[in-house]
C-alpha cells in the first residue's frame, strides 16, 4: 500500500502541476490545452506512475511478482491517485470557482454543485478504468508467467 500511496501521489502532483501552470498561462477554460493537452498529459502520467509502482514492487519483491500483485498494486496506485485529484478539485473549486472546470455546453445553466459532481464521477471512474486497463497491459509484462519453461 505504502508503494500505491506513493507513486499515486506523484501522479497527483504532476497532474496539479498542470493544472496550474496550464491555467495560469492559458486562462481560457475552453481551450484545447485545457482538454486534449491535459488529457494526454495526464495519460502519460498515469501509466508512467503506475509503471513505476509495479517496477518497485517488482525490485521489492526480489523479481518475483505474480500477475494478481501487480494488478492490486497498479489499482491501488490509480485509486490514490483518482481520490487525491478529486479531492485537489473539491478545493480548488471552492478557492478559485468555475475557472478551473472546462466548460461543456449548457453547463452555464446548471448550478455549480451539478457541474462539479459530473465532473468528480467522470474523473474518478475515468481514472479507475483507465488504471485498470494500464495496470492489466503493465502486469502482463511485468509479471512472472507461472508454468513457463524458457528453453
Amino acid at each position: 500500500m505504502r508503494i500505491a500511496l506513493k507513486y499515486g501521489l506523484l501522479i497527483t502532483l504532476g497532474a496539479i502541476a498542470w493544472v496550474v501552470i496550464a491555467h495560469l498561462l492559458v486562462p481560457d477554460p475552453r481551450s484545447s490545452v485545457h482538454s486534449f493537452g491535459a488529457g494526454i498529459f495526464f495519460n502519460i502520467l498515469h501509466i508512467a506512475g503506475i509503471y513505476l509502482a509495479i517496477t518497485t514492487l517488482r525490485n521489492e519483491s526480489g523479481s518475483e511478482l505474480s500477475f494478481k500483485k501487480a494488478l492490486k498494486t497498479g489499482m491501488a496506485t490509480a485509486f490514490v491517485y483518482a481520490t487525491s485529484f478529486c479531492l485537489f478539485f473539491v478545493v480548488a473549486i471552492f478557492a478559485v470557482g468555475r475557472r478551473l472546470m472546462a466548460s461543456e455546453p449548457g453547463a452555464e445553466n446548471m448550478p455549480l454543485w451539478q457541474v462539479a459532481l459530473v465532473a468528480f464521477i467522470g474523473l474518478f471512474l475515468g481514472s479507475l478504468i483507465f488504471g485498470l486497463i494500464y495496470s492489466t497491459v503493465i502486469s502482463f509484462f511485468l509479471a512472472k508467467r507461472k508454468g513457463v519453461n524458457p528453453v
